[in-house]
């Protein structure tokens, strides 16, 4: 980890002799050797992070050096950032060939780290650090494949579990009127969240529970958080209902729920419960409407489970057998035929001793699947022997250490950045691969970056360092690090300087770290800041109370990362003074209805977000200078009429106008995903046909509404996905053949759509969700050839379904929902291996 916070410096000190060709020599040389001095260090720092663990003082050492490379990077992006402001770029230089005091303050700065290098140079060699050269080969590479596949740990946690899922169905779906709570029990990384959302997602609880939501409590919870969540999971996040929510107290929120409820059957998943005191906190607003509604709480203890209700039903989560374990490890392994018995033999001896912990299983797997050699194998199995106790077993921390320990450079700063987030938070993969991309840890090349970084994520899911908690369209979209993962990044982190956590429940504060994550009190943190903390790049809010983010906007100069998660009824104003931070690569907005003029300023600008929540946004026209931006995510109202100057944009998110109509997108070359919401039938849309590198379109009509003519979709040559939400009057007689999957959602379509899109020669995945109201679909011989999924949801006229004898001779999986008069499917789906 150390080396690669001292290559990201390096990288950014040649980047500035570069760019900054008009400094004084003298200045110039300072800078030269203060990169070559680092470069030497480097060579040290492998045998220094392997000592580290057994010696303090080589712990601090590696320290001290990260703290040098950030505050070495921090100067010269402190200098880059005055000599910016100056009226042009030459008064800059100007300025420093006069000898001005900026220019003396840098070099004083630089004579500082030269002195402190020296003395950590005296240091190596009092502690024995010796030089060992990166290119021996053991150091894993950076280069990850960037595939979109990765492995759902769903698929292996349920090794040997299959009667356990069905006993839990049963008791769920039994007839007993009576609301009843089922508890799940079990130490961590046995699977009970996994287990619980099997269940939670099973077709039958999807067919007999029409309201279904999920809270996850945790240590540290806020019941009226919590009550609001579900209400508003249930009921939607309307502007009027926000408003309400946040007037009421914790009594108005139990009653409000409870009439919600009370005459509707519903299923609650209360997630890693820890106090008896939580669910007593929350119980009394779920009624007993004596129609079988359900709760089910996951949790650590047994006294929470068994005291959650009297007649309730608790199942404690058993481990997994040495049959299970090594089937689990088998599924999990990524190339299980280069196995030789050798390494077999290696393997059944380290599972053995995971003593049939799943998590403990599938991290191994993940480590050893990037070992092709038996002597890498045999490394680990000896490294993790040093470590075995009296209980004989391998504790998961040390399978940890070496997973985390065989990642690349670049791999652990993504990994890290996981631990910056609230425990057990949720993360958007968009969230966490863009903010990756802006820190510099994306190498560039001739990939897009975004497909690297996702290939990074899907990595890390490969080795069970992540898990995945929902997908769509055959991507990740959700990922989370299980919370007995969560201290590994946490505790680098803090030993190599990477972030902070500002939370004063566990005194976790550092004014020196580049990188804080805000939990609580976060209006203390902000008064505590000054300007002096030139070092600060990245602040990251999670606090949803804190007001007025935006008065100590001064010491927010020199980020490169603002990101604020802060609830909807934070009525934070962004102030002009927003267009002042010119390093800004990535900024993400909560609550916020109105931008102003100045967010045109911020030429660095990447990733702009602006989550207004149940409302939409006002976009200035400026924010079409923003010549960097890559990703723009906000349901904005009014059309930029300039936004073909956004020529490197790669997704446009939340389109809430007809943004097309008078605006030809042919320069928008880059952009590969394109959402929109509230189409009216008034809209023209035949311009996206101008977006020649198009891949995912969303469109989705106001409600009631129909769409305009969709056949420009034919001429998206390199459209892949395809979602269609509203009614359509006429399909498109031809659509682009290039589709691989496709939505279409409240169609009301009157004649049967399968004759066209059974010609899709590369259709995989279909659903079908109120998109027909005719009582007979035809499937035409050769037609889906390619089909993998088919799933037809709300067809409620839907009598006959005829299927031509070669018909979806590839067929893998069939959905069929809420379709009560489709009496009989095609004898040959009866023996799809996916039949809902």
């Amino acid at each position: 980890m150390a080396d690669a916070i001292l290559s990201f410096a390096v990288q950014k000190l040649g980047d500035f002799l570069i760019q900054e060709i008009n400094l004084r020599l003298s200045l110039r040389d300072e800078v030269t050797w203060l990169r070559n001095e680092l470069l030497f260090m480097q060579s040290f720092l492998k045998d220094a992070e392997q000592k580290q663990s057994g010696d303090q003082r080589i712990r601090q050492w590696v320290f001290e050096i990260n703290s040098i490379a950030n505050d070495a990077v921090a100067i010269l992006e402190t200098y880059t950032f005055e000599a910016g402001k100056r009226a042009s770029r030459l008064k800059a230089c100007a300025c420093i060939c006069r000898k001005e005091k900026k220019f003396y303050n840098v070099a004083k700065e630089i004579q500082s780290l030269k002195q402190r290098i020296m003395d950590i140079s005296r240091k190596r060699e009092t502690y024995g650090i010796t030089n060992i050269n990166y290119d021996s080969g053991e150091r894993p590479s950076d280069q990850v494949t960037t595939t979109t596949s990765y492995v759902d740990d769903q698929d292996y946690i349920f090794v040997g579990f299959q009667d356990v899922v069905q006993t839990l169905l049963a008791e769920l779906l039994k007839a007993e009127p009576r609301r009843s709570v089922l508890s799940i029990y079990g130490m961590g990384g046995l699977g009970k969240t996994t287990l619980a959302r099997n269940l939670y997602n099973s077709p039958d609880i999807l067919i007999s529970f029409p309201i279904r939501t999920w809270i996850h409590v945790s240590q540290e919870y806020n019941t009226m958080d919590l009550l609001r969540y579900i209400i508003k999971s249930i009921q939607g996040c309307t502007k009027e209902t926000l408003d309400l929510l946040e007037r009421m107290t914790e009594r108005d929120l139990k009653i409000y729920l409870r009439d919600l409820l009370k005459e509707r059957k519903y299923l609650v998943v209360v997630d890693d419960v820890w106090q008896r005191e939580a669910w007593e906190s929350l119980k009394r607003a779920f009624p007993d409407g004596k129609n079988g509604s359900r709760v089910i709480i996951t949790t650590r203890k047994e006294d929470v489970a068994e005291r959650a209700d009297d007649r309730g039903f608790v199942h404690k989560l058993r481990f997994l057998s040495q049959e299970e374990s090594w089937d689990l490890f088998r599924r999990k392994l990524l190339d299980v035929q280069a196995m030789v018995p050798e390494m077999e033999s290696l393997a059944k001896d380290m599972v053995e001793k995971c003593r049939g912990l799943p998590l403990a299983i599938v991290v191994l797997s993940g480590l050893l699947s990037y070992g092709k050699e038996l002597n890498q194998w045999q490394k680990v199995k000896d490294h993790l022997w040093k470590y075995i106790k009296e209980d004989k077993s391998i504790k998961i921390s040390n399978i940890l250490s070496l997973s985390y320990n065989d990642l690349s450079t670049a791999l652990k700063q993504c990994f890290l950045y996981f631990g910056i987030f609230p425990e057990d938070k949720v993360v958007k993969a968009d969230d966490i691969i863009w903010l990756w991309m802006v820190e510099g840890f994306i190498p560039r090349g001739e990939e897009r970056m975004e497909d690297v970084a996702e290939g990074f994520l899907n990595e890390l899911i490969r080795r069970s360092l992540v898990q995945v908690v929902n997908t769509y369209w055959e991507k990740v979209t959700e990922c989370k690090v299980h919370d007995l993962l969560r201290d590994l990044p946490i505790q680098k982190a803090l030993e190599v300087n990477f972030f902070d956590i500002n939370d004063p429940r566990k005194n976790l504060k550092s004014t020196s770290c580049i990188r804080h994550g805000i939990h609580s009190e976060g209006e203390r943190y902000l008064s505590s800041l000054h300007l002096s903390n030139l070092k600060l790049r990245s602040i990251m809010f999670f606090d949803p109370y804190i007001c007025n983010v935006f008065q100590h906007i001064d010491v927010f100069q020199h980020l490169y990362v603002l990101y604020l998660e802060i609830s909807a009824d934070n009525k934070s104003i962004v102030p002009d003074a927003i267009g002042s931070l010119y390093h800004l690569k990535l900024l993400r907005l909560s609550g916020i209805n109105d931008l102003p003029s100045s967010i045109g300023n911020l030429k660095n600008l990447q990733t702009l977000v602006v989550n207004s929540y149940s409302s939409f946004c006002q976009l200035p026209c400026e924010t079409v200078d923003l010549i960097n931006l890559r990703h723009l995510v906000a349901r904005y109202t009014k059309p930029l009429v300039h936004i073909s100057k956004l020529t490197i944009l790669q997704v446009l998110d939340g389109v809430a106008c007809d943004q097309w109509k008078d605006v030809d997108p042919v320069d928008l070359v880059n952009l590969r995903e394109l959402s929109m919401v509230r189409i009216k039938k008034s809209y023209s849309l035949n311009n996206i046909s101008s977006l020649k590198n198009l891949s995912t379109l969303t469109l989705c009509c106001e409600d009631y509404e129909s769409f305009p003519s969709l056949e420009f979709v034919n001429c998206c040559e390199k459209l892949q996905k395809l979602w269609l939400r509203g009614r359509i009057e006429e399909l498109p007689h031809q659509f682009s053949n290039s589709i691989t999957m496709m939505v279409l959602s409240f169609s009301r379509l009157t004649e049967d759509p399968m004759p066209i899109l059974g010609m899709l020669p590369n259709l995989r995945k279909l659903k079908l969700e109120e998109a027909y109201e005719g009582k007979e679909i035809m499937c035409s011989d050769n037609s889906f050839s390619e089909l993998e999924f088919l799933c037809l949801y709300g067809l409620w006229k839907l009598e006959r379904w005829d299927l031509g004898t070669s018909a979806m001779p590839l067929i893998k999986g069939l959905g069929i929902h809420n379709c009560p008069n489709l009496k009989e499917i095609p004898e040959r789906m009866k023996d799809v291996g996916l039949l809902i």
